[in-house]
């Protein structure tokens, strides 16, 4: 069995936070623990937008504290974003993530990230080995 505390990775090489400035992953669960995917507890900053692409990962996520948006790209489809919203990007789509007050949210990734990614020019997180 696998517990963690957020505590204990805050500060951390597990503790990551993006080149853009706009976001922190608080990454609870790897490829290395062997489960398949991989858990973060993740922070987006107030005020900001991150333009998102997972060409590589299916990601669902759960809000549990702030609000935001999503704006689908190309189509301006706009999803608020408040706790209890879950959405999942089973299509690898394309958008915007905006933050209108700090979101708190839940992310699971498959293929599972290894804990040092960080997104690319078109927002993708690369699949790295071990």
């Amino acid at each position: 069995m696998l517990v963690r505390q957020l505590d204990d990775i805050l500060g951390t090489d597990a503790d990551v936070k993006g080149e853009t400035g706009t976001w922190a992953s608080r990454r609870l669960l790897l490829k290395k623990d062997g489960m398949g995917f991989s858990l973060h507890d993740t922070i987006i900053y107030p005020g900001t937008e991150t333009h998102l692409w997972y060409k590589n990962h299916l990601e669902a996520v759960y809000c549990i504290h702030g609000k935001g948006e999503i704006e689908l790209v190309p189509s301006g489809e706009l999803i608020p974003i408040r706790p209890g919203t879950m959405y999942a990007l089973d299509k690898h789509d394309e958008h915007l993530l905006r933050a209108s007050e700090e979101l708190r949210l839940v992310c699971v990734f498959n293929p599972p990230l290894t804990g040092r990614e960080d997104h690319d020019e078109d927002g993708a997180y690369p699949v790295l080995d071990d």
